[in-house]
């Protein structure tokens, strides 16, 4: 039997809908005037495939002269490959309770769902499969990589109206879960806050299959206190509620440095797990840094 959705739920599933074509266009704009060929510059395929044989011309590399087919023909003939493009692009997609935090233009949930879809876009123009896996304390979502604009529109319609079973974080199982469903070499992007602990040992162990790229999002008000005097704040993972004195500058000056302790000891695990992060703001444009790195990728590539 088929369900009438009421009123609410259809005014929900239109506002579903408007934010998913928001986000379409907005990132469909991106990958068209900058990150498209950027990405196809930054990822190596999977090898190189034979593609046929041809008579040498001044120029061509010695090294690919094929002496079997030469010796046949009387003339010196070398062999043609091409690159195998087509990659396996993963999204881990964290969506834990301290994604529901932002306080500049947009929750760092709804960044993340952007950063995602602007990476999905990027691939399938590259005719690259996207999938995404979606996790708070468990999987809450698979669903398995494949091609094609309508499939990517499908995750970021998972990302915008999914709502998550579980409000926890558990960041190193989710890698390892990933690591153990993806079996050949793909792309990983992890995609979260990085607000857990013990993840490093389990993406470590993941770089050594896969080509893993944390996407770290975080919103300003996470590095430093505005000054507004007493407020009530609740842990969204925990529900545990604290009472902060802003108006004290040695309770601002403490919350600053334990976030800068964070973010050392984040960026010094991803430096031994020789993972290059990816970091962006709540607020801002998320194709600038995407394209920096595609850039900085490129170019580690051309050495």
């Amino acid at each position: 039997m088929v369900q009438t959705p009421t009123n609410g739920s259809a005014s929900e599933a239109r506002e579903l809908i408007r934010r998913v074509r928001r986000i379409q266009i907005r990132t469909s704009r991106i990958v068209s005037e900058a990150l498209a060929g950027q990405y196809h510059s930054a990822f190596k395929g999977r090898g190189m495939e034979f593609e046929e044989v041809r008579p040498y011309a001044i120029g061509d590399d010695v090294r690919t002269i094929d002496w079997n087919v030469s010796a046949r023909m009387g003339s010196p003939h070398v062999k043609l490959f091409r690159e195998e493009r087509e990659l396996t692009v993963m999204l881990a997609v964290d969506l834990s309770g301290s994604l529901s935090f932002g306080t500049h233009s947009q929750l760092k949930r709804e960044l993340v769902a952007e950063v995602a879809a602007t990476i999905a876009f990027s691939a399938i123009r590259n005719n690259d499969k996207v999938g995404l896996m979606a996790f708070t304390d468990r999987i809450e979502r698979f669903v398995p990589a494949r091609k094609g604009p309508r499939h990517v529109l499908r995750i970021v319609r998972e990302l915008l109206g999914f709502e998550p079973a579980g409000c926890g974080t558990r960041l190193g199982e989710a890698i390892r879960e990933l690591d153990r469903i993806q079996r050949r070499r793909s792309v990983l992007f992890v995609l979260s806050d990085f607000e857990d602990h013990g993840w490093e040992t389990a993406l470590s162990l993941a770089r050594q299959r896969h080509d893993v790229i944390p996407v770290v999002v975080s919103d300003r008000r996470e590095r430093a206190l505005p000054r507004v005097g007493l407020v009530e704040c609740v842990d969204p993972e925990s529900g545990e509620r604290v009472v902060i004195d802003t108006g004290s500058r040695r309770v601002r000056s403490r919350y600053a440095a334990a976030a800068l302790e964070r973010l050392q000891a984040r960026r010094i695990a991803f430096a031994r797990a020789k993972a290059t992060p990816i970091e962006i703001e709540t607020g801002d444009d998320c194709g600038r840094p995407l394209m920096e790195y595609f850039r900085r990728r490129e170019a580690r590539r051309g050495r």
